[in-house]
């Protein structure tokens, strides 16, 4: 039986912008398992209630049903241990839970600024009107106001993503030689943005650019065959 991923979809089924499903979905095809895509939106709360969640990612392999981005990547490695790992040991485990932190707190919130309206735009009709209310009472601030300074979000973003050139200047991946869990946690925020909105968030000169790249051929070109809009 394939495994099942319940993953956010925009008002087409196919552009899939959720960060942290993108995780998931590279770490899927970093494990070379089979999966069965479900779009899922906002307001489909009932679509997922059997898994005692309100958002995705949510996974179904066979008796397990595993959520949380953070957690599937565990479950995956503990329950397919032979399969290439996602986290090369218990120290690299501890440092990827780290990473996950600092992306959530230091590039998540300037990628929101930057496509908070693309998003909202590209949201299916059902969904706007949950986005705008849980958005703006979280932000305190309506959606335009928030993303009222796209330039400077942008700016923002290059200048937080400083601490991770020294090492992509010196080898391809954030995980080293071969990519983990941690660059797929890091991609999962730029394929958020490329997948619903054409901002530009790096300059081609810029080794994260380079590292984007890589990241979108890997896996047979998975990310850079999904609907979005050019790097």
């Amino acid at each position: 039986m394939a495994i099942k991923l319940h993953d956010l979809a925009a008002a087409e089924d196919d552009r899939r912008f959720s960060p942290y499903c993108w995780r998931v979905k590279m770490a899927l095809a970093h494990k070379g398992l089979e999966v069965e895509i479900i779009p899922w939106r906002f307001t489909d709360k009932e679509a997922i209630a059997f898994s005692g969640q309100a958002s995705v990612p949510v996974l179904v392999d066979g008796d397990n049903t595993v959520h949380d981005s953070w957690e599937i990547a565990r479950y995956l490695d503990a329950a397919y241990p032979d399969r290439p790992l996602l986290f090369s040991g218990e120290e690299a485990q501890t440092l990827a839970f780290f990473f996950k932190h600092w992306c959530e707190r230091s590039v998540h919130p300037h990628i929101m600024r930057t496509v908070v309206m693309d998003l909202y735009n590209g949201l299916h009709e059902k969904d706007k009107p949950y986005f705008r209310a849980s958005r703006e009472k979280r932000f305190g601030k309506t959606l335009e106001d928030f993303g009222a300074d796209q330039a400077g979000a942008i700016a923002a973003l290059r200048a937080a993503l400083d601490p991770l050139r020294p090492g992509l200047a010196e080898q391809p991946f954030v995980c080293g030689r071969a990519p983990g869990f941690a660059d797929y946690i890091l991609f999962g925020a730029f394929q958020w943005a490329r997948s619903i909105s054409p901002a530009k968030l790096l300059m081609p000169d810029d080794a994260v650019y380079a590292w984007r790249e890589r990241l979108l051929d890997l896996h047979g070109g998975l990310a850079r065959k999904a609907k979005g809009y050019p790097v």
